[in-house]
């Protein structure tokens, strides 16, 4: 939802709401003075040119981010904090060398309760609870009784798989690198697949949804939680492929039996769904549904790319320049009524 600079955020504090206004960073101007919080990105020790110790501060929220500087590292009214805290900063906006600089005067770190996570991140413009009970229609659709349960335990039951879920995201970069971008993508590839298989009829509908739902699952590992939203060191030493399939192998191993061949046929789809070896994927597609999958999955990350290319370059017409991901140049399709 657009926001000219302005949000209501409700914030609940000694069990009563309050409305706070924030103030976003792309909305500030030189000669304010604020009083807002923000995430703190970085946050660097350094000396001015006479020998001065000073804070080098970059802050963030979903908008942008700030260079800011604490002149006065000592000072009164100046707390300790980190990278990645939420910090409540005072101080005036001044410009420097063309750029928007805060001069923090007072800072504090904050504690959990007086913000909300999704002002300062990335997030799906799409409503995360609306698309979660979406997936969970398709769940409840799957005929075969040990793929329903076993999707039944990770996303119906375990309340905090479902929390874990929809905050997470699918890249550090890429595609769908925002809150929520795991679930959106995630259903996303789930109803391509549910369409190839109304259309396809050779395809076994359940083992493909069910497959489809699952095939990110190990991003959950891979990738720490935001603001950090980074590699973690089993995901770079693993990769979400492989863990994914070992957490389905555990949970598998927990229902009475359930059946080695469907097993088998589900870890099968989700080793193969990057589709080449070069691409990561252990094992090339060897059945229909694991082939279907990797085109599903290939299909909406690159849209989801050349989307984002397109809401940041959409006030220009020339030439974007090469993009890795395409092997091609790009620019933007002319007006549609052209």
């Amino acid at each position: 939802m657009p926001c000219n600079g302005q949000c209501f955020t409700v914030i609940q504090i000694h069990n009563l709401e309050e409305i706070i206004v924030m103030k976003y960073i792309e909305s500030l101007r030189e000669g304010e003075r604020i009083n807002e919080i923000y995430l703190c990105k970085t946050k660097q020790s350094a000396l001015t040119k006479a020998g001065k110790p000073y804070e080098n501060v970059i802050l963030q929220d979903k908008t942008g981010i700030l260079d800011a500087k604490i002149w006065d590292p000592g000072s009164v009214g100046i707390d300790e904090f980190d990278s990645l805290d939420y910090i409540a900063v005072m101080g005036d906006i001044t410009s420097f060398q063309g750029n928007l600089q805060l001069s923090i005067k007072r800072v504090r770190k904050v504690q959990e309760g007086e913000y909300d996570p999704k002002d300062y991140l990335p997030v799906s413009d799409k409503n995360i609870d609306e698309m979660y009970e979406e997936l969970c229609g398709i769940i409840r659709s799957v005929n075969n009784p040990y793929y329903k349960k076993l999707l039944s335990s990770f996303f119906l039951e375990d309340k905090e798989f479902e929390k874990r879920f929809k905050f997470h995201s699918a890249a550090k970069s890429v595609h769908h690198g925002f809150v929520g971008g795991l679930l959106e993508h995630t259903l996303s590839v789930t109803k391509h697949c549910d369409y190839f298989a109304a259309y396809y009829p050779m395809l076994n509908r359940d083992l493909i949804v069910t497959a489809a739902i699952f095939h990110d699952i190990g991003k959950l590992e891979e990738l720490s939680v935001f603001p950090e939203n980074d590699y973690t060191d089993e995901g770079q030493l693993v990769g979400h492929i492989v863990m994914g399939t070992m957490m389905i192998a555990d949970k598998v191993r927990e229902i009475p039996g359930f059946p080695p061949k469907l097993a088998n046929e589900l870890k099968h789809c989700i080793l193969a769904h990057h589709g080449e070896l070069e691409y990561g994927s252990p094992k090339k597609p060897a059945l229909i549904e694991a082939m279907a999958l990797a085109h599903a999955d290939n299909m909406d990350a690159k849209l989801q790319t050349f989307t984002e290319i397109i809401r940041e370059n959409e006030d220009k017409t020339e030439w974007l320049g090469f993009n890795r991901m395409f092997e091609s140049n790009v620019r933007l399709t002319g007006e549609k009524n052209e």
